[in-house]
């Protein structure tokens, strides 16, 4: 008699432990997972053989795999064979082993640690430093989520649209990150497939699936009109050169990791612009942005444009130097700036650009404040823009209507 047909979460960990786990973490990811393949059983007859059913990614299906025992003279042997043949089986399905592809010749075969190891080691020629640690930190997350996996994947093939999408639910809504971080780990995990694809891991892109979801309006707000005077008037008596980071980022608008990249031959005086070279620019294009007068004048009482022209506008320790600073000084900075003033988490060093789109925007229109930003549509600018920020022209005040 042959042995029941049972399915593999039922017979090797039991329903009830089974329905714990599914409580406990990833309940689509661990269905997924154990509907792979059915409990390896033994037919006996006319006929003895081993059989279950297995997932075979080329098809997209399960298929049924046999493996005759009949060569095996002893009934005894035969029932010793099976036992082993059933034991090893199970060992390699649940490892995420697939009878339908030839390890050999798939790449897809490849285990999935080992191809993570890989875009680590690519991550450290990525010129940002920035981009190196975001990138190595959302990797480390999802390292951490595998990890609490019932079952983890095992080979590369297994980073599927499946897998992803019940990653990107665990952050929304186990660790309750915003919808913001869950699509930026989205563009992330997309990336991380390019990766993928781009060294015949995997065939496509499990991403392209996925949709985005609603975000919340940013938690960063701009600076009122008061409070920027409040904070020149702090700075001018505390702490000239973050005066002057102020003012660039207000007046120039430039990403302050852009920004710690600057050097003193970057700047013209005679046409009261600065250049952001294509290597150092988020777009990674080149681009010039006007300098205002009242940077032009600070810049003239700290000196700072009679140094060498290779020295950075803000090195290392906020000082104009040879030793390139951090973008991240900039934020230090500011947080020690903002408790001095008794500011909320929501004004932040970046407000000082959101602050000066506005500011700039309702001055000369749109169009500058987008040119000066370097943004390449005016959607974009209008992003940095709320509601009570948004220009309100004359000639609506004014115009003659039919009513």
């Amino acid at each position: 008699m042959g042995e029941p047909a049972r399915m593999f979460n039922v017979t090797f960990f039991g329903s009830k432990n089974v329905k714990k786990m599914l409580s406990k973490r990833n309940k689509k990811a661990t269905l997924r997972e154990v509907l792979q393949f059915t409990y390896p059983k033994l037919h006996t007859g006319k006929t003895w053989y081993v059989d279950f059913m297995s997932y075979d990614p080329g098809t997209g299906t399960m298929r049924r795999k046999k493996y005759m025992l009949d060569s095996i003279k002893k009934i005894t042997e035969r029932r010793k064979r099976a036992a082993e043949m059933i034991d090893a089986l199970l060992r390699q399905l649940r490892a995420g082993w697939s009878p339908w592809v030839d390890v050999e010749s798939n790449r897809g075969y490849t285990l999935l640690d080992d191809a993570l190891k890989k875009y680590e080691a690519n991550l450290e020629r990525l010129p940002k430093k920035k981009t190196r640690q975001s990138y190595s930190s959302r990797l480390a997350v999802m390292r951490e989520y595998i990890a609490g996996m019932v079952l983890p994947p095992r080979y590369v093939y297994q980073y599927d649209t499946a897998f992803v999408s019940d990653f990107l639910d665990w952050l929304y809504f186990e660790r309750e990150v915003s919808g913001r971080t869950r699509n930026n780990y989205r563009g992330w995990c997309s990336s991380l497939a390019a990766f993928l694809m781009e060294r015949d891991y995997i065939a496509e892109n499990p991403v392209a699936k996925i949709r985005n979801v609603a975000e919340n309006p940013k938690k960063r707000q701009p600076l009122s009109a008061s409070m920027l005077s409040k904070l020149s008037e702090y700075l001018r008596a505390s702490n000239l050169m973050m005066l002057l980071a102020c003012m660039m980022e207000y007046y120039t608008m430039i990403r302050p990791e852009e920004l710690s990249s600057i050097t003193i031959g970057d700047i013209s005086v005679k046409e009261q612009s600065v250049f952001i070279p294509a290597e150092v620019s988020k777009n990674k294009r080149d681009g010039k942005v006007g300098l205002n007068d009242e940077i032009v004048k600070l810049m003239i009482d700290l000196g700072v444009l009679s140094l060498p022209s290779h020295y950075y506008l803000f090195g290392d320790k906020l000082r104009t130097c040879e030793t390139k600073g951090s973008s991240e000084m900039f934020r230090r900075q500011w947080i020690k700036i903002r408790k001095k003033l008794g500011w909320s988490d929501d004004y932040q060093f970046y407000s000082l650009k959101d602050s000066g789109i506005r500011d700039l925007a309702n001055s000369a229109g749109i169009v500058i404040a987008r040119d000066q930003a370097r943004h390449t549509d005016i959607s974009t600018t209008n992003k940095y823009l709320q509601g009570r920020d948004m220009p309100v022209h004359d000639e609506t005040k004014h115009f003659k209507g039919n009513l």
